[in-house]
């Protein structure tokens, strides 16, 4: 499973998720098919721009678990004081991604920040 977790600040553009997906999958040689979902934090849950993004990709969007964004924060790259505050962890795209992607997830590398949005790629852990 690979999964891209998405942070934004309030009130971004589906074309601004879309950008930062297609970016971050251009930084990692990937294509856009090999996306299984898209992931954030309950924070995130009231974005309406990042659930119009899964449904243009058709793909599903995810709300990460607060629990399970706690135990993924420990593997996160990015440190992000404002991520930090507002919701409890140091990256809701990377740390969302990784709680998705699930046991044995790991990150391809640190988050992309586009303009008001950040994405992380996570794959799960049986994946090569």
């Amino acid at each position: 499973m690979m999964v891209a977790g998405i942070g934004s600040r309030k009130g971004v553009t589906v074309e601004d998720v879309l950008a930062a997906v297609e970016t971050t999958l251009e930084t990692h040689g990937l294509a856009m098919a090999a996306l299984s979902a898209l992931a954030t934090a309950p924070l995130k849950q009231d974005e309406k721009a990042i659930f119009a993004a899964g449904h243009q990709l058709n793909l599903p969007v995810i709300i990460a678990d607060a629990a399970a964004i706690e135990v993924a924060s420990s593997g996160t790259i990015s440190l992000s004081s404002l991520s930090q505050d507002l919701a409890g962890t140091p990256s809701v795209s990377e740390a969302s991604a990784l709680a998705v992607a699930g046991r044995g997830a790991r990150l391809l590398g640190a988050r992309t920040v586009l303009g008001p949005v950040t994405c992380a790629i996570a794959i799960s852990g049986d994946a090569p």
